[in-house]
């Protein structure tokens, strides 16, 4: 009797070691991740920010302070907004920090470009700031000073840069930091919102991390006011554009939908029309009509996902890409497993889940992007290595 029961144990254990392992596999085969262990240095507070808002006619720029167990306030400066200020941006993970000079002459960037200077696009960081920051150091846009070094090539976001993640004010100041950097010496940086920065202009916060709740009532808003109209941040994050194209190269975060190519609107009015309904919650209304289509969160620009979704034939990506005179298009918003090019070269996707600053996963993750040079596309990697695609 007991060796029967023996045995049936043995081979139950056997079953359920295969269904493990089977379920471990087709998680990771899906991009599923499990996240081991969270540093609680991602709930550090003190010298969080700078979080810093219009008053009439100055910036007040707040740092917080403290601690749980010392009580926590807020380090504040009044500037008026015709003098450009300087402040400083820690990260709690190495106990790094840097400086950003704030402008309160905010303006919406041009949507097309052609100066055959390289280009270097990344998307989905989503909060990763470390990640963020040394995959530029790793492939020459900046040095380990966080000085730009890309001379006139272009560095282009793809969206989310922002949620799932405990770095987003470091992510968002050093974006802003890298455009003023790269334009003294005549390089760029193309900030393409994505949905998740759309929702954050929204005041959809379900995905921001937690943190961000305790942070707005210690400054005493609601949460959506941190990006809200008289927020610095998200008035800079409302005059991004959702889509852009570089020497060719049309840069969207979800995609381009082949009925897109219908409308008869400039790239300069899409853009327009996506960007005065940033703070717009998309919903279903009576008749259709172009501004609907583009703000869609199924056919919209910023969440279409119908390169991996649909039966798109070549012929469908070539008609959505047209209108822009593009030869391809550049996405994120679609996981994959590498930096990929697709459908003989139309599509590039460059969404791959990035490490995070404070959650060591299984599996282990790294970063990558995409090069295009001298009409060559290549896979990056974290550590600088560069693959043909």
């Amino acid at each position: 009797m007991l060796k029967t029961v023996l045995h049936n144990l043995k081979h139950f254990f056997i079953t359920l070691t295969i269904m493990l392992f089977i379920l471990v596999a087709f998680g990771i085969y899906i991009g599923a991740t499990a996240h081991l262990i969270e540093d609680p240095l991602a709930y550090k507070l003190d010298r969080e920010g700078p979080h810093v808002f219009f008053d009439q006619d100055h910036l007040v720029i707040n740092t917080l302070r403290g601690s749980q167990d010392d009580g926590f306030y807020i380090d504040q400066i009044k500037s008026p907004l015709s003098e450009t200020v300087t402040s400083t941006v820690y990260f709690p993970k190495d106990d790094t920090e840097f400086t950003i000079e704030l402008d309160s002459n905010i303006q919406s960037p041009p949507t097309v470009y052609n100066d055959n200077h390289p280009i270097i696009a990344i998307s989905d960081i989503e909060s990763g700031y470390k990640s963020f920051r040394d995959f530029l150091i790793s492939n020459k846009v900046i040095d380990d000073q966080l000085n730009w070094i890309f001379n006139k090539g272009h560095l282009v976001l793809v969206g989310d840069f922002v949620d799932r993640g405990a770095s987003t004010t470091q992510v968002l100041w050093f974006i802003y930091r890298l455009e003023k950097e790269a334009i003294k010496h005549g390089g760029k940086v193309h900030f393409i919102l994505g949905n998740h920065e759309i929702k954050a202009l929204q005041g959809n916060y379900k995905d921001a991390s937690p943190k961000y709740f305790y942070i707005a009532s210690i400054l005493g808003k609601h949460q959506y006011q941190l990006f809200g109209q008289n927020s610095f941040i998200g008035r800079w994050m409302n005059s991004k554009n959702t889509m852009e194209v570089i020497n060719g190269n049309l840069f969207v975060h979800g995609g381009i939908h082949p009925d897109l190519g219908n409308i008869n609107d400039s790239i300069d009015s899409i853009n327009q029309i996506v960007r005065d309904n940033y703070r717009e919650v998309y919903y279903t209304k009576p008749g259709d009509n172009d501004n609907a289509f583009l703000t869609s969160t199924t056919t919209g620009p910023s969440w279409y996902r119908g390169y991996f979704k649909d039966d798109l034939s070549h012929d469908d990506i070539k008609q959505g890409l047209k209108p822009f005179n593009a030869n391809s298009v550049v996405v994120g918003h679609t996981i994959q497993w590498n930096v990929s090019k697709l459908y003989d070269g139309l599509v590039y996707a460059i969404d791959v889940s990035h490490p995070k600053d404070y959650l060591t996963s299984f599996p282990p993750r790294s970063s990558e992007g995409l090069l295009i040079d001298s009409n060559k596309y290549y896979r990056l990697t974290d550590d600088g290595s560069r693959t043909l695609l």
